[in-house]
C-alpha cells in the first residue's frame, strides 16, 4: 500500500463542514489525493450550503495535496466495478474514487458506510 489517502467527496466534505470524521482526514491532508470526479461532486455539494464553485475550488485546492484527472484506465476500472458494487447502488463518483484506489493502490477514505466490505481487493477506511 502506498503512503497516498484517497478521499472520496464525502470524506473532504465532513472536513470542511467540521463533521463527525474530520479528525481522521485532517493528518491525511498531506498525502491526499481525490479524483475530479469527486472534486465536482464537492462543488456540488457545497452549493447546497452556499458556497459557489469559485469559492470551493479554492479551499479543495488548498486542501487537497494531489487532484487527478480522470482517465481512460480509471473510465475502464469503474467500469469494471459495476457488476462488483452495484448491489450497494454506488454512483459513478463511487466507483471513480473506488478506481483510483486501486489505481495507486492506496486506503481509500469515506463516511459512507455502504462501501464497508464492497470489494476484497480495496483498502477502505470509514472514517466514522
Amino acid at each position: 500500500m502506498s503512503e497516498k489517502a484517497i478521499l472520496d467527496a464525502s470524506a473532504l466534505l465532513a472536513l470542511i463542514q467540521e463533521e463527525p470524521g474530520s479528525d481522521v482526514i485532517k493528518p491525511l491532508l498531506k498525502n491526499s489525493v481525490m479524483s475530479t470526479v469527486n472534486v465536482t461532486e464537492t462543488l456540488t455539494a457545497l452549493q447546497k450550503v452556499n458556497i459557489l464553485p469559485e469559492e470551493g475550488i479554492e479551499s479543495i485546492s488548498f486542501l487537497i495535496n494531489e487532484i487527478v484527472d480522470f482517465d481512460m484506465d480509471q473510465a475502464k476500472k469503474a467500469a469494471d466495478l459495476y457488476p462488483k458494487v452495484k448491489h450497494k447502488g454506488l454512483s459513478l463518483g463511487d466507483r471513480a474514487c473506488l478506481a483510483l484506489g486501486i489505481k495507486y493502490k492506496a486506503k481509500i477514505y469515506t463516511a459512507d458506510k455502504v462501501w464497508k466490505d464492497i470489494h476484497p481487493e480495496l483498502d477502505i477506511r470509514l472514517i466514522r
